[in-house]
């Protein structure tokens, strides 16, 4: 366990050292040449290269970070805080679709290393979550992404947030009846406290449910 702390803490000096050069790179406009700085990073640290993380679906990005069925929760939140760095660098070339796209890729990335027990600490986890969650509010979510959003908004009890996600899946038909009872139906379990606490009052909760078994 210490030496994969040591490795980790290595791996995040590394990448620090290296985003660092990155950013002085787009302080002197040197756009491509950052890219080609983060593609090097991926190909060390991940064994991937820009192109291919462009390819695969953020789903299957988490699953080649599976092993032995458990996620490499930390290896998972370093590989998101690149590709964060990596869209703004398209956004900052003018290309905004792929850096939206690697923005909600980087997203997708942060919750499911929560999700998946990411020590916090290494990357400021739910500080660069939710930056990114305002980045891209304007934007729909792809329904993946909104699951896991569902599930990282009730976890830190952030209910009325959690209960926006259930929504859009809802519109997007992306979640069953059967899901969506059970949602609320957790959350009648809380004390009424902190529902309220978490934006979500009890008679609110009621009314949603009972929303939901009319559908």
């Amino acid at each position: 366990m210490v030496l994969r702390k040591d490795y980790l803490v290595r791996m995040i000096e590394e990448m620090v050292d290296v985003i660092f050069q990155v950013f002085g790179l787009k302080q002197q406009n040197k756009l491509i040449e950052a890219l080609w700085k983060l593609d090097d990073l991926y190909r060390e640290q991940f064994g991937l290269n820009s192109r291919m993380i462009g390819s695969l679906s953020a789903r299957d990005i988490v699953e080649i970070f599976r092993t032995g069925g458990k996620v490499e929760a930390d290896k998972l939140q370093s590989l998101a805080r690149l590709l964060q760095e990596e869209g703004d660098i398209y956004i900052a070339q003018g290309r905004q679709d792929e850096g939206i796209f690697r923005l909600m890729k980087s997203l997708h990335l942060y919750l499911a290393a929560d999700l998946h027990g990411a020590d916090h600490s290494l990357w400021d986890l739910e500080t660069e979550t939710d930056k990114l969650l305002a980045r891209l509010r304007q934007y729909r979510l792809p329904a993946d992404t909104e699951h896991l959003l569902l599930d990282y908004e009730e976890a830190h009890g952030r209910f009325d947030k959690a209960e926006d996600a259930l929504y859009r899946l809802l519109e997007l038909e992306a979640i069953s009846k059967e899901q969506a009872v059970a949602f609320y139906e957790r959350l009648l379990q809380y004390d009424p406290e902190r529902l309220s606490q978490g934006g979500l009052p009890l008679d609110e909760v009621r009314e949603g449910l009972a929303e939901v078994q009319r559908r």
